[in-house]
């Protein structure tokens, strides 16, 4: 019976240890990491090569959800992130950027007019 147990134990931790999304908990090598706290992003100016290119996304705030929006000089949205609830990291990968200047921002409600937005330059 004890035998029983361990293993449904161990399939559950299993089974949960698959959930959250695209959570991470590593810094992916050769990423860009990226702070997310209320309301500003650090570093609030990024600069990367252009092509491929991986954000390691950190909420370190204080309960407020956050994501990542890249937005070229029109407007348009290049890539965005989940949602990152406070406590929680992500990776955000953009498979082919161009040279260029961007705008980061985070477009939960209000969090951009609060401060939360920033610089991605591309060489």
């Amino acid at each position: 019976m004890k035998l029983k147990a361990a293993v449904v134990a161990l399939v559950t931790l299993a089974l949960l240890s698959g959930c959250g999304g695209g959570n991470s908990t590593v810094q992916p090598a050769g990423s860009t990491k990226v702070s997310m706290t209320e309301f500003k992003f650090t570093p609030g100016d990024i600069q990367v090569n252009a092509g491929k290119v991986v954000f390691f996304l950190v909420n370190d705030g204080n309960g407020t959800s956050h994501d990542l929006v890249i937005r070229d000089s029109t407007g348009k949205t290049i890539a965005k992130s989940e949602l990152v609830s406070a406590g929680d990291s992500t990776v955000l990968t953009v498979d082919n950027i161009a040279a260029g200047t961007y705008t980061i921002v985070c477009d939960q409600a209000g969090h951009e007019a609060s401060g939360m937005k920033g610089t991605l330059t591309v060489t």
